[in-house]
């Protein structure tokens, strides 16, 4: 047990350095990709160990639930890029509208799921704020759009992409180490339907009525947002009683 756990922190070590090294300016567009590339492939395997650990031994893995405060501006837009991040890494979550002692509009994405998917979505969603924010407001917006219509778009583009590129490496980790599952008298499907039963479970015994709806962008930046999410690196809906719970596509 006590090396499964160091390897593993040792690989999140990895995985935060990683990223630091592609946020770099002085990383080329080159480096950053390579930079992303290892960093998705650590998480995944960080994932895929703690996934054994759960099936193994349940209760030193068990269901916590975090709240993760979003701020304005584009407050939904950033709970939907965490949410698509938590999503696509087995973790699952409902987000409550809300306001801050100062009155500004907040997000409050109220997370649950095992002990380690809810740290890898820690060490990526700080990460790929960061990022998001930055390019966001790099990106040339045409003169004629409305800028918030744009970022919206651009969002929403962003977050699609680091999805896909996600659940890739999440699958690509499952697949090839389907042996370990197997040697520990398990499969990689069985793990995960375990897995999404308990979350799902833990988020109906706090939330017991959601719905979820789409959502609109009249803006152009989706294409550039997309563009920004290959490069990163990776290491609406109402609701009863106010709370909406939100997709990776909102």
């Amino acid at each position: 047990m006590q090396n499964v756990e160091t390897s593993t922190d040792k690989r999140l070590e990895k995985v935060r350095k990683l990223l630091a090294l592609a946020e770099s300016p002085a990383a080329t567009a080159q480096e950053a990709e390579t930079f992303t590339a290892k960093a998705a492939e650590l998480i995944a395997e960080y994932g895929i160990d703690e996934a054994l650990l759960a099936a193994t031994a349940p209760d030193e893995n068990g269901i916590e639930k975090r709240v993760m405060v979003l701020h304005a501006p584009y407050a939904r837009d950033k709970a939907t890029l965490a949410y698509a991040v938590a999503t696509a890494l087995g973790v699952q979550g409902v987000v409550s509208p809300g306001r801050d002692a100062q009155g500004r509009k907040i997000d409050e994405l109220h997370l649950f799921g095992q002990k380690g998917d809810m740290t890898r979505v820690d060490v990526l969603v700080t990460s790929l704020m960061m990022q998001a924010a930055r390019d966001v407001n790099r990106a040339i917006i045409p003169p004629w759009e409305d800028k918030a219509a744009y970022r919206r778009s651009w969002w929403s583009g962003f977050t699609k992409t680091i999805s896909t590129r996600l659940r890739e490496a999440e699958a690509a980790a499952r697949y090839s180490n389907e042996s370990r599952f197997a040697s520990a008298g398990t499969s990689s499907a069985l793990v995960v339907r375990n897995r999404d039963r308990d979350v799902s479970a833990a988020v109906r015994d706090e939330f017991p009525r959601t719905q979820t709806r789409g959502r609109k962008l009249s803006g152009s930046g989706t294409g550039a947002g997309s563009a920004a999410g290959r490069k990163a690196n990776l290491g609406g809906t109402a609701v009863n009683g106010g709370r909406r719970q939100i997709g990776a596509s909102a």
